[in-house]
This record gives C-alpha cells, structure tokens and sequence, in this order.
C-alpha cells in the first residue's frame, strides 16, 4: 500500500479530482471550529485590550487636608533645586501668616531637607496610623531622611522606592495645608511620573544654571510635566553670577543667560536669577536658610526677587500670582489664589 494510500485511509488525506490533496471532512469540520475559537478568543483580546486603554493614567487622588501643590524640579542634581523648594516655602509663610504651608522631600536617595530645615529625629504617629510631619520655621516637613540614618545609604530597587513615595504621598497627616512645596529628585524617571500622575499639582518651577549641560536636562524636564499635563510656571536660572566679595567684579562662572535662552525656545518665563553667593550655601549648609535667617539682606532680596511681579497661569481656576514690593518680605509672594 502506498504512502499516499495509507493517509487518505487513515482519514488525514482525501483525494479530490485529479489527485490534489485536501483536508477530509472531519478534518474540515475541525479547522471551522478552531477558526471560531481563534476568532471568540481575538474578539475577547480587542475587547480586553479596549478596557485597558480606556482607563488611561491613574486617576488623580488629592492628598488629603492639602490644597495647592507646587512641585520644584530639574533635571539634573546639585543646581540648587532643594535650596530654591526650602526658600519658596518660607516665603509662602512669611508673607501670610494665616497661610498653613508644607515642604514634601521625595528625594529618596539623597533627600536635602533635614539638613537644611536642620530637622532631625523620626515621625510620630497620629492615632490613624499616619506619619506627623516635623516642624520648624513654621513650615511642616516630611522626607525620607527622617525615617533612615543620616548616613545610611538607600540601596533600594524601584519598587521597594515606590512604596516609599506612596507612603510619603498617603500615610502623612498633614492637618490642613494651603500650599504644600514638593522638592523633587533630579531627572524624569519612575519617581517623577508617579507623584505627577497620582496627585493633581497646581504647577512645576523648574530650577537650572545657565550651563548647557544644566539646561539640557532642564528642558528633558520641562518637557516632561508637559506630557503629563502638569503646568510649568517657568525658569529659575540659580547660581547665575558670582560677584568678588571685594572688588565687586561680576563673573558669569556657568555662563550668561542660558536660562532666558531656553525659557525663548519652551515659550516660558524666566522667574528670576538667584546669584552665587557665600552666604545663600552657608545658610542652607547650617539649616539656617537666608529667607528666615537674614530676611534684609541682599541676598535673600535677590532670591526672593526671582517670584516677583510675575503672574502665571496655573489652570482655568486658579492663577499663581507673585509679586515684590518696597523690597518687604510681607510682600514678595501671594501664590495660588482661587478666582
């Protein structure tokens, strides 16, 4: 018996007219019902996969007792972002004493506000369960460095870092707050996109120097709050000139203007310059910052400077208006007014 023979027999092969091969009734009937079931199960695939792209990005849960949310954010690390989230954050206070404000460190690896608020020891804990902020200057404030050892290094892997920035987002009692200032770590990775994404924020500051190195990461920045629809008040251009203690010279040491430069191609504000000065990093180095500690000189006038006479548009609602008057610290800032 031949080949040919022993499969049709065996019903895997039929012959039809003039010797082409096809597949025999049974096996017809089999492939139908496969094409069915390939077919219900692509139907159940689009199906599923339509779920999936209606829900989009998470929804947007306020932080509870919280009001307005600021952000302060760069691209890179060590151009004075935390330095500029401390000082916008006693302002906020100095020129309202009626106004309750926060300051949120989700820098988990290398968090800067304990040393510069000069705040140390843990958290205690409401009778919900929830972390109480520490306070000083008047300012409530939460960070990662107070739940580790001042020099215990964070070697974490992503998630064991996200369940800590959604602990610091949901497990503190902020009692109730105006204006809670969020200092960010410095790039647009996970930590980034989760706070953006999770919390509903009034708008970002993002803080460079004039360096192209600085503004190259700036931009990646700015560009991503724009992705995630989080609106981007405008440009701190920190460290921009150092003037010679003694014989007044001034030197653009990171370059001149690169900020104002960069703000032209984002189409935003410039917010202001904060200069390179001696007593702006010994303050913050003592947890003495120069908005509380030297509240006349003209350093703080300069930094304080850089929200004035400005007005920006935060969404339809709410306007971010900051202004400076007589050079008085009552004066300087008014932020997130409803309308």
């Amino acid at each position: 018996m031949g080949t040919w023979r022993r499969l049709w027999l065996s019903g895997r092969l039929s012959l039809w007219g003039s010797g082409g091969a096809a597949v025999p009734p049974l096996g017809r009937r089999a492939l139908g019902c496969g094409r069915q079931l390939l077919g219900a199960e692509g139907e159940s695939l689009k199906q599923r996969r339509a779920q999936i792209m209606s829900r989009g990005l998470p929804k947007q849960k306020p932080i509870e007792g919280v009001r307005e949310v600021i952000v302060v954010a760069s691209g890179k690390g060590g151009v004075g972002k935390s330095t500029t989230a401390v000082n916008l954050a006693l302002a906020l206070a100095a020129n309202d004493s009626s106004k309750a404000v926060g300051l949120l460190d989700v820098d988990v690896y290398g968090p800067s506000i304990p040393k510069m608020m000069n705040l140390k020891g843990n958290p205690e804990l409401s009778p919900n369960n929830l972390m109480r902020p520490l306070l000083n200057y008047g300012i409530a404030c939460m960070s990662m460095g107070f739940l580790v050892e001042e020099t215990a290094p964070v070697v974490w892997r992503g998630l064991m870092v996200m369940s800590a920035i959604e602990k610091l987002l949901r497990q503190v009692d902020w009692g109730q707050l105006d204006y809670l200032v969020v200092d960010m770590p410095p790039g647009t990775g996970d930590v980034q996109l989760s706070v953006s994404q999770n919390i509903p924020i009034s708008g970002a500051v993002i803080v460079s120097t004039p360096q192209d190195i600085a503004l190259m990461d700036a931009h990646k920045g700015a560009e991503m709050f724009r992705k995630v629809h989080v609106p981007v008040l405008g440009l701190v251009q920190n460290m921009s000139v150092f003037q010679c203690p003694k014989c007044k010279h001034k030197t653009h040491i990171f370059g001149a203007d690169g900020a104002r430069k960069l703000a032209q191609t984002l189409d935003l504000d410039v917010l202001g310059d904060v200069p390179l000065h001696l007593s702006i990093r010994e303050a913050s180095d003592k947890g003495q910052p120069v908005v509380f500690s030297q509240p006349e000189s003209e350093e703080v006038l300069n930094f304080l400077s850089t929200f004035s006479s400005k007005n920006f548009q935060i969404s339809k609602t709410i306007t971010l208006y900051c202004f400076h008057e007589k050079f008085e610290m009552r004066d300087f800032l008014k932020l997130c007014t409803l309308k």
